[in-house]
């Protein structure tokens, strides 16, 4: 076998290396979500790297946890009226085909030219069930993206951002400044995100730096504050979910694991214990709405 076909080349390619873990979630007969697409938007390739980063099934979790989290809140934000979902670094993301969704809503999927010109290829014979919308643009490139955003935030009531897998690739300081222009709209009222404790990051850094290395995509964002790394750039969080404890109480996970999914956790610092979670983030400001899922936020 061609070593390209089973090694991360860009960090593009971690979109079909996630889109696997979706598809293999689909094909239980107790599924969590059903995604129809992902097995042929992952395709071959996308199999092959997924076997080469985490051989077997026992690694699947993480990746199942984070993606029905985010489903729960996304269903939850709609539930209270947003009228816009803008999905940054949106990959091979295949929600608007697969969720009960209202087809008013505006979907804004914004990644670069070429995933988004490889996705509409595969599903160039799809149906989505809302208005979707998809924009080629480098988020690094801040003045574009800050034009963007305030184009965006126009005629909407509420809008709600999702950057599922994105903030881990990026550096501290690119992350401030991405919630900084994120808070910058009034009509941005919410931010579903993800984010890793540094005693994770030096776990997966210690088994994948060299992968995501040779593919330019190292991981590299992991704050010591936890979720509260936010509040100075205008959001704070108001759901914090453990994806172990997710995966645990959905039985995703070994026996040992749901033994250790039982320790008391905080939802704020972490330092060197290695977890990951999913964060319900208001805009400073915004109106709280009523904790329709997840579970509130702890302080310590």
């Amino acid at each position: 076998m061609d070593e390209a076909e089973h090694d991360l080349q860009s960090i593009s390619d971690t979109a079909l290396w996630v889109a696997v873990y979706r598809a293999r979630e689909t094909e239980r007969r107790d599924a969590l979500f059903r995604d129809h697409l992902a097995r042929r938007l992952a395709g071959v390739r996308g199999e092959r790297i997924a076997q080469s980063l985490t051989p077997g099934r026992r690694e699947d979790w993480p990746f199942v946890a984070r993606t029905h989290l985010f489903d729960q809140f996304i269903a939850a934000e709609l539930k209270a009226g947003a009228d816009m979902i803008v999905n940054l670094a949106a990959g091979l993301d295949a929600r608007p085909y697969r969720m009960e969704l209202p087809a008013s809503l505006r979907w804004v999927e914004v990644d670069l030219p070429s995933v988004l010109d490889y996705k509409e290829t595969v599903l160039r014979s799809e149906r989505p069930r809302c208005q979707v919308e998809r924009i080629r643009l480098d988020l690094a490139a801040r003045e574009q993206r800050r034009e963007l955003f305030a184009q965006l935030a126009e005629g909407v009531r509420r809008a709600v951002v999702v950057s599922e897998g994105l903030l881990v690739y990026m550096e501290q300081e690119q992350v401030a400044t991405l919630a900084e222009d994120l808070a910058v709209p009034a009509t941005f009222s919410r931010w579903i995100l993800d984010i890793a404790s540094p005693g994770l990051l030096w776990m997966l850094q210690e088994r994948w730096s060299q992968q995501l290395g040779r593919a330019a995509a190292p991981l590299q964002f992991a704050p010591e504050q936890g979720p509260e790394f936010f509040v100075p750039y205008g959001w704070r969080p108001i759901r914090v979910e453990s994806m172990l404890k997710t995966a645990a109480r959905l039985k995703r996970v070994s026996w040992f694991m749901r033994l250790l999914a039982l320790l008391p956790e905080s939802t704020g610092k972490q330092g060197n214990r290695p977890w990951s979670g999913v964060c319900r983030m208001a805009r400073a400001g915004s109106a709280q709405t009523p904790h329709t899922s997840g579970s509130p936020v702890a302080r310590d």
